[in-house]
């Protein structure tokens, strides 16, 4: 029998393509999992993984081969940044921003296909941003993408503020990007910023900048808990110019894209839950590993065999993981099915429950890691500590888990308040 990719750990049943695009994934895993340690020491992305990441043609991974690409699905983003995550967490959510870009290009043009854009002329603005986008990801160009901001919003994750102002030949760019990996370190960011004096999503658009680009600076440093090696301090623009051509500013047109997404926003959220999962897979590992060559001082017998203690924990560690396959996979299904099994809102309200699920499930394997193999791995590096600072960071990233229950149960109350049914109060 074949030897099981760590990918399929997680994405059961793969096709042939997909195998190879996983084992793609596995020939980068050493060299990722030695660098880790050295990387999350020194808070600096690990440079050599650019390179690294670039020669096993893994930026073209969700690209259409037409453009370049591996020609991958969800399913293969999914298992690879599962893979990732468990040898080098930071690479992997660099990663996944990266690829996390490609929906900007792939769902502007099935919206072109849908018949969502009626007038000819955005029709081909569309089309020719987006097939730039996938040609750039294609040859192996490193994409950095800023959407997140310091201002928050009561209705939506992400607010934004960052204004496109019209000018001769194209657009200044104005703003701040609070968070996005790899600043600094990506040759391409992609921005989003809302045109000026528009006032809804409709005036939503994306401009490639340059991360060299006149008027682009870095933000201040921050020493970050966890997921420390991945440039995350965001930029600042001021009066960036950036060509008509490297803009894709047609009005509602994002708006229409997400319509093509089968889940949350643009639809590959997913892959970032799969990272934190695999995080927690490589701390169970090294738990089970550890505890199995322990033995009592006093009486030689397995600490592992013997001590009901360490049994339990590792029981609960094995019941967490689980949750957080069962939930992922639920949802990667669910996305990914050729045939939809649910309407797109009651998939939204399934991610909204998934993320914080899995997230808060990854992170209690690394706590009871913790609490199972004791002292010795109390130090601030090693899988455990390393393991349980990144997935702190799972906690918070795009929305806590309370903040999805929240919304779930919102749009539960909404569909049963809609549904034309009520109960009868009692006289």
């Amino acid at each position: 029998m074949t030897e099981k990719l760590t990918g399929e750990l997680l994405v059961e049943r793969m096709t042939e393509k997909e195998r190879g695009i996983a084992a793609r994934v596995e020939s980068v895993l050493p060299a990722l999992r030695a660098g880790a340690e050295k990387a999350d020491a020194s808070g600096e992305f690990p440079l050599e993984n650019i390179a690294l990441l670039r020669e096993a043609g893994l930026f073209g991974l969700i690209v259409p081969e037409k453009y370049g690409g591996l020609g991958g699905t969800l399913r293969d983003l999914a298992a690879a940044a599962f893979a990732l995550g468990s040898a080098c967490p930071s690479t992997a959510l660099c990663f996944f921003f990266h690829c996390s870009t490609a929906s900007r290009g792939l769902l502007g043009l099935e919206a072109i296909e849908a018949g969502l854009f009626t007038d000819e002329e955005e029709a081909k603005q569309v089309r020719a941003f987006g097939e730039k986008l996938l040609t750039k990801m294609g040859s192996g160009r490193f994409l950095a993408n800023f959407a997140s901001e310091e201002a928050k919003s009561a209705t939506s994750a992400v607010l934004i503020s960052t204004e496109a102002t019209p000018v001769e030949g194209g657009w200044l760019l104005n703003g701040t990007k609070s968070f996005g990996c790899s600043t600094g370190v990506a040759d391409e960011y992609l921005v989003q910023a809302k045109i000026k004096d528009s006032t809804d999503l409709n005036g939503l658009s994306i401009f490639f900048v340059s991360s060299k680009a006149e008027g682009v600076s870095e933000r201040a440093h921050w020493d970050s808990i966890g997921m420390r090696a991945t440039a995350t301090h965001g930029i600042i623009l001021k009066d960036v110019f950036v060509k008509t051509e490297d803009a894709m500013t047609v009005p509602g047109a994002f708006l229409k894209m997400m319509q093509m997404s089968r889940g949350s926003y643009v639809g590959n959220q997913l892959a970032v839950v799969c990272l934190y999962l695999g995080i927690a897979n490589g701390v169970f590992d090294y738990t089970i590993n550890f505890l199995s060559k322990l033995k009592f001082q006093d009486t030689g017998k397995s600490i592992f065999a013997e001590s009901a203690f360490h049994q339990e924990l590792v029981g609960h560690m094995a019941v967490d993981l689980e949750t957080g396959f069962l939930w992922t996979r639920r949802q990667l299904e669910l996305e990914t099915s050729e045939t939809p099994i649910l309407p797109k809102n009651k998939v939204v309200e399934h991610w909204r429950l998934a993320k914080g699920t899995v997230c808060e499930s990854a992170h209690n394997v690394a706590v009871n890691a913790l609490k199972a193999c004791g002292t010795s791995n109390t130090g601030n590096h090693g899988v455990i500590a390393r393991g349980l600072r990144d997935l702190a960071m799972g906690l918070v990233q795009a929305f806590p888990a309370e903040r999805g229950r929240i919304e779930a149960a919102k749009s539960i109350v909404t569909d049963t308040m809609q549904s034309g049914f009520a109960v009868a109060e009692k006289k």
